[in-house]
């Protein structure tokens, strides 16, 4: 290895999908997003389905975030416009940080595939926790775009100019600093 070069750093993922329907042997999306961060050498640390129900989904999300074995949450499902889609609502009061330039990507992305119907998407991202939070649609097509051009990419230590991987070990600086400013 160049002495330049940086290492794959492997990180590890919790998979969400958000569904009144699905289980795991109908899951396409959970399936689709589980074998890409394998098969990009992550590790998927937990994956699990749940309810459209707000609770649901926050207390799935509560326990990853607590949770130090887990970098990343990526979610599937819920960020329509039907009643039941909410995804959003349960996820965005849990950020610390929103990661609004995700969004904008992803419908970038989405744009050159479905044209104006990536309009239909709430997709959104932040951090909690110092963990990553992206809240997909719940198609294999927009889970695929999503991950094959901006998640794969940012979650690998060596793609240039920047990447999550690299700011992961200072994610949490806020909160180091706010203990340190409560001495004497």
């Amino acid at each position: 290895m160049d002495a330049n070069e940086k290492p794959f750093v492997p990180v590890k993922f919790a998979v969400l999908t958000v569904s009144d329907s699905r289980v795991a042997a109908d899951d396409k999306s959970g399936a689709l997003l589980a074998e890409r961060i394998t098969a990009a050498g992550h590790v998927l640390a937990d994956r699990t389905i749940v309810k459209d129900e707000v609770r649901a989904i926050r207390a799935k999300l509560r326990a990853w975030i607590k949770d130090k074995k887990i970098d990343a949450i990526v979610t599937t499902g819920g960020t329509g416009f039907t009643g039941r889609d909410v995804t959003p609502e349960a996820v965005e009061p849990l950020f610390e940080k929103r990661m609004d330039g995700f969004s904008i990507v992803f419908h970038r992305v989405s744009y050159e595939k479905i044209k104006s119907s990536t309009i239909q998407s709430r997709a959104t991202a932040g951090v909690a926790n110092s963990t990553y939070i992206f809240c997909l649609p719940g198609s294999p097509g927009a889970c695929r775009d999503a991950w094959d051009e901006i998640l794969v990419h940012q979650f690998d230590l060596r793609h240039k100019p920047c990447n999550f991987v690299e700011i992961m070990p200072r994610l949490d600086e806020h909160l180091k600093r706010a203990k340190v400013k409560k001495k004497p």
